[in-house]
């Protein structure tokens, strides 16, 4: 006759005291979810040192960046009032990154796209300010400016074939004397519109902002979850379950954690001004994050980016309409930049000849790069421009708090391109040489 003992070695629960079998099971479970975590750390760590380092560099940099800036400048940095202040500042620029990651998927390049944000909001400046039309019928003609720019560079670029430094350069030049035309130079053009002005300066009341963070972090789970289960039906390889636990979890920790911190009173004058919620441009990028990612990854048009981007004869002969993609993804792109250019003057409440120029174009190219998008094409996601910007907002915030120098910032930020550029060009030749490319 078998003893409990003897049936637990042979791997049955054991019939001993209430609860032995509970607990048998509960250690069976966790033995195996370590095993599983150790999988999952083993099949990342492979991608990595395969070449694949997606936005891990961005990362650890914006990591040790606010671990840096918070030592050094711990009452104004780590601040609600200064969290909210960088996401306003940032908000342009990485939205106008958003859009350059199309054509930087393709190993294109589009400097004028700083200086279309610009056109853009000068439009909107005349239609709404001085010709008086509706709030929606201007911004939708600001995003139109945006996709006709667009769409001629991609014209030039697929159809006439000059190279789109070129093409972009000429645009670039071009467009800052169209906005003196317009409006004037050394004048400005005032928004007056509540709306507008609201989107870069005002907040969402607090129980918006909660309600937004619920529907992201569902949104985001189930999402995962519905692709998880698809690709499993299909046969088609997907991702642990425990690790799309790790990632809901973590996305839930961060944005509850922004929210709650954002949710607090960070007015310097409470008793006059009582300012607290989540930033209302935080709501824009969320929806262009989400919106762009899902044409770049569920859709065929994106595939075919990627393809074009990755091999442009290969693509061709597989019957993708190459000269199409390209004109589409530089018409994303400036459209992308006219919102990004509205939100750059809501920001000022006005528009002037220095919108979306300077560096702003520099910026938004290396908020892409920084973040992970390759510049030989093929390789980015949307999120990299999001990763990237926070890294150069960080960069000229924790600067700016130190009182260091324009010239200390430009340096510091070059450099930090430059290192991406490297980590890009390095992840590459490794992937190459195992044959993960």
């Amino acid at each position: 006759m078998s003893t409990p003992t003897a049936r637990a070695t042979r791997g049955h629960a054991p019939e001993g005291p209430k609860g032995t079998k509970w607990r048998f099971r509960v250690a069976d479970r966790l033995r195996r979810t370590r095993t599983e975590l150790r999988d999952i750390l083993r099949a990342y760590v492979e991608r990595v040192r395969g070449g694949d380092v997606g936005s891990l560099p961005a990362i650890l940099g914006l990591i040790v960046l606010v671990a840096v800036f918070s030592a050094l400048e711990p009452e104004s940095f780590t601040s609600a009032l200064n969290f909210a202040n960088l996401i306003g500042q940032s908000a342009g620029v990485m939205v106008i990154a958003m859009g350059l990651v199309f054509v930087l998927l393709l190993g294109e390049i589009d400097l004028s796209a700083g200086v279309t944000g610009g056109v853009a909001a000068s439009m909107l400046g005349v239609v709404l300010t001085e010709q008086g039309w509706p709030v929606a019928l201007s911004l939708l003609t600001a995003l139109l400016t945006g996709t006709f720019i667009g769409a001629c560079l991609g014209v030039f670029v697929a159809k006439v074939g000059i190279p789109s430094f070129v093409v972009t350069l000429a645009a670039f030049l071009g467009f800052q004397g169209v906005m003196l035309q317009v409006i004037g130079e050394g004048g400005t053009i005032g928004y007056r519109d509540e709306f507008v002005l609201k989107l870069n300066n005002g907040a969402m009341p607090l129980w918006l902002g909660w309600t937004l963070a619920g529907v992201t972090i569902a949104g985001y789970g189930l999402a995962t979850l519905l692709t998880i289960r698809r690709r499993r039906r299909e046969g088609l390889v997907s991702q642990p379950l425990l690790l799309w636990a790790l990632k809901t979890g973590a996305l839930a920790a961060v944005v509850l954690a922004v929210v709650g911190y954002l949710s607090a009173e960070r007015s310097p004058f409470p008793d006059l001004k009582s300012i607290k919620g989540v930033p209302n441009v935080l709501l824009v990028i969320l929806l262009l994050v989400v919106v762009l990612s899902y044409l770049l990854t569920r859709t065929s048009w994106g595939r075919h980016i990627y393809a074009v981007g990755g091999n442009a004869e290969a693509a061709r002969r597989a019957g993708i309409n190459v000269a199409w993609i390209r004109i589409s993804c530089f018409m994303v792109s400036s459209s992308v930049a006219a919102i990004g250019g509205v939100l750059l003057a809501s920001r000022t409440n006005s528009v002037s000849p220095q919108t979306g120029g300077n560096e702003t174009l520099l910026y938004a190219v290396g908020a892409a790069v920084i973040g992970g998008t390759s510049l030989f094409g093929g390789k980015g996601r949307v999120t990299d421009a999001v990763i990237g910007g926070l890294v150069i907002a960080v960069v000229a915030n924790g600067m700016g708090l130190l009182n260091q120098p324009a010239g200390v910032v430009f340096m510091v930020t070059g450099v930090v391109l430059v290192f991406a550029a490297a980590v890009d060009a390095l992840s590459r030749r490794r992937a190459a040489s195992t044959g993960r490319a």
